[in-house]
């Protein structure tokens, strides 16, 4: 995080995966008009020498700052009120009216809940804890 907040970034989200044969640690930041590729760089450099220097993850494994990108997962509460107005994709781990996706507009959301109005008419009240993801939605 004091990399992060020094460089004015905010700290989307951070995995790590195994995918192949390979371990991966992502670090996902923005900023306030978009991550750019000299700051993921600042910060893969400054977190890169922390972590070879502490050793804080024993296996191998490749590490990547980047962008969480246009179709960004909703996970903060920032993240939920930065997108009120805008489509969001949705998907559930059970159907709620015959259905388990889908996008709409984000017009309210509080702890247990998030509502969305699908095609300006049919507004969906649907339990967070339903969710299995939520992010913003990318129309070609």
């Amino acid at each position: 995080m004091p990399i992060i907040e020094a460089n004015n970034l905010e700290l989307v989200d951070v995995e790590y995966v195994k995918e192949g044969g390979d371990y991966y640690l992502r670090i996902y930041a923005d900023k306030e008009g978009g991550i750019t590729i000299g700051d993921c760089e600042i910060v893969n450099r400054a977190l890169g020498d922390i972590l070879d220097t502490e050793d804080y993850i024993s296996d191998a494994y490749i590490l990547e700052v980047s962008s969480p990108g246009l179709t960004r997962p909703l996970k903060k509460e920032n993240d939920f009120k930065r997108s009120i107005g805008k489509l969001v994709d949705v998907k559930t781990y059970t159907k709620i009216n015959g259905a388990k996706e889908f996008t709409g507009e984000l017009i309210a959301y509080d702890e247990e809940t998030v509502t969305i109005v699908i095609d300006n008419e049919e507004e969906i009240k649907i339990s967070r804890k339903d969710i299995s993801m939520i992010r913003l939605a990318f129309i070609f």
